[in-house]
């Protein structure tokens, strides 16, 4: 069977998700196009016209399934090549334009909105990558309808969305056996997110500065993706940490080698989020994965996946997440660090579950075309 996968905006988390996709199903024969993860707001709204009329050899081939993500404009991608529109399709939702918190940065809020929609009512299945991204989209949905002055067809949306299924992004090292850590005096805390506003690092900079405040014996792993553009908290967090008697500072900035990234998790003792939107927290599992105990907010997609033991109050400011630490560093110290079992996000446990659902849309499809006298 011939796959076509299409990534609009191919940022680590989606990359990491369709390498995994192609890689656990390996008798379907894939063709990927993905286009690189900038200029945000152009390209949700301009991939399918920049796809159509750069890679249309690709896009007219035969094709037995298109999968895309929802970054990707479905409906005028298959406008723009018809042969799209005669095949089945699945939509894949790492994220959802509804959630995401205010920001002076965002434009076009209500048109990435509308194409996001447009996409996931056009799909044959839509698939989420957790229930807190599934909710969250419906229940956004439904406030923008409410907007319409007339005709919103509120029945009628929400019966199609509430059809949608979730499966999650497979997590690298999931399901193996993470290291020990040893006891110590000294807390290793390891922040692994995307340098933007959404990941909190004005958070991040109150906690820090709480930590060198009580003179918290803590080395700070302080690494993920960045941008041209950098919240200037970020420079805030090197000053007060290189500055501290106290904190130390062990890693800085992007890690290329994805060897030694692994190598970082499971050096580290405690992986920390400030983020102030999740919808799978998938550098947190990976980190979970090899063996470093969460410290998170008590809300957004966490408590879908951990137990409370490892949730900090999410309004309680600096002094909660304080608290945790100060709880994870005695652990530590005694050599017995909690670690919660991630083996659910193994690849080879949710293979069946992505081929199932495949397996699901050709045959709907296929009797579909039976009833509609398209095929003999």
């Amino acid at each position: 069977m011939r796959v076509l996968l299409l990534s609009a905006y191919h940022a680590q988390s989606h990359a990491l998700w369709a390498q995994g996709l192609q890689q656990s199903l390996p008798d379907y024969s894939w063709t990927e196009l993905h286009l690189a993860p900038r200029y945000f707001n152009w390209r949700l709204r301009g991939n399918s016209l920049s796809w159509a009329f750069e890679n249309r050899d690709i896009l007219s081939q035969d094709y037995d399934l298109l999968i895309a993500t929802s970054m990707c404009d479905l409906t005028g991608l298959r406008s723009f090549i018809p042969s799209l529109s005669r095949i089945p399709n699945i939509l894949y939702c790492h994220e959802n334009q509804f959630a995401y918190p205010e920001s002076s940065q965002q434009q076009g809020r209500l048109e990435n909105q509308m194409t996001t929609l447009y996409s996931a009512l056009s799909a044959d299945c839509v698939i989420f990558n957790s229930h807190y991204n599934r909710e969250s989209f419906i229940q956004g949905v439904t406030a923008l309808l409410k907007k319409m002055p007339d005709h919103a067809p509120f029945e009628k949306v929400n019966e199609q969305l509430q059809n949608s299924c979730v499966i999650p992004v497979g997590v690298a090292g999931a399901g193996l056996s993470p290291s020990k850590r040893m006891a110590g005096e000294q807390l290793s805390v390891l922040w692994n997110h995307r340098w933007e506003y959404d990941k909190g690092p004005d958070t991040l900079l109150s906690i820090v500065e709480a930590c060198d405040r009580t003179g918290l014996a803590v080395d700070f792993s302080i690494v993920g993706q960045q941008f041209r553009n950098q919240p200037p908290a970020f420079s805030k967090i090197h000053q007060v940490i290189s500055s501290s008697s106290s904190l130390r500072l062990k890693d800085w900035g992007f890690v290329e080698k994805p060897q030694a990234y692994l190598q970082l998790l499971s050096a580290c003792d405690v992986v920390l989020s400030t983020a102030l939107h999740d919808f799978q927290g998938l550098s947190v599992l990976e980190a979970v994965a090899h063996g470093c105990t969460p410290v998170l907010p008590n809300h957004l997609v966490y408590p879908e996946w951990f137990d409370s033991e490892y949730f900090y109050q999410h309004d309680g400011g600096a002094e909660a997440v304080l608290e945790m630490l100060l709880l994870r560093l005695q652990d530590k110290q005694g050599g017995d660090l909690p670690q919660p079992d991630v083996a659910r996000f193994a690849w080879p446990v949710l293979a069946p579950l992505y081929k199932a659902c495949i397996d699901n849309v050709l045959s709907r499809f296929v009797n579909c075309s039976v009833q509609d006298g398209r095929v003999s």
